[in-house]
């Protein structure tokens, strides 16, 4: 991949996931590429741009904190894209 171009393809980023799951011992379960892909749409959308794989972060953390089950990970999301749909409209 070249300095230039940093989006990946679809089909790349099916191998990235399963490179990630490989290497952390994940299930396909745990990575929910769409779930996680949502969350960052509705929070770049309704927060920032920036603010999305920071939020992405945190749901994950806060999923981990409660036990990280696949339901931990749906509900952690769940709240952070519902506080991006509350958030209030921040441009001057």
């Amino acid at each position: 991949m070249s300095e230039t171009s940093r989006t990946l393809p679809p089909e790349a980023l099916d191998e990235w996931a399963a490179a990630l799951r490989e290497r952390f011992d994940l299930s396909v379960e745990d990575v929910p590429i769409a779930l996680i892909l949502d969350l960052a749409r509705d929070v770049a959308n309704g927060v920032a741009r920036p603010a999305a794989p920071f939020s992405a972060f945190v749901a994950g953390l806060v999923a981990g904190r409660t036990g990280g089950s696949p339901e931990q990970v749906r509900e952690a999301v769940a709240a952070v894209v519902a506080l991006a749909e509350s958030w209030p409209d921040r441009e001057v």
